[in-house]
């Protein structure tokens, strides 16, 4: 079971970033799914998560310009981030949820700067 994010970087306040996560080894639809960040000295935070049936919900910080989706066919999933903050900069990673805890892969860094 491999998660392999990408798509991290350097932005501007305001701006726009794609992050995707492609998964092998499993079948992304068939579970819960989700996009973690840190920043270094806080604690790991859950920002926005997708059920198996659709079931979509986000964490406060993010809610109203963050979007989750998967690409079934692909097997991978995204995360649409706009509007972004200094506040946003951190490491993202996705993630699974198996047997009641979260399986990360290797991050993908987020840097929101002028």
């Amino acid at each position: 079971v491999q998660l392999q994010a990408s798509g991290g970087g350097l932005v501007q306040p305001g701006g726009s970033l794609r992050l995707s996560c492609a998964a092998s080894g499993f079948i992304l639809d068939e579970y819960h799914i989700g996009w973690f960040r840190q920043v270094p000295g806080r604690e790991r935070e859950l920002i926005a998560q997708i059920s198996s049936v659709g079931l979509i919900n986000y964490a406060a910080s993010v809610k109203g310009r963050f979007t989750i989706s998967r690409d079934n066919a692909g097997n991978t999933m995204y995360l649409q981030m706009n509007s972004l903050e200094p506040e946003d900069t951190a490491v993202y990673s996705c993630a699974v949820l198996y047997r009641a805890n979260w399986y990360r892969g290797q991050g993908t860094l987020v840097t929101v700067s002028s």
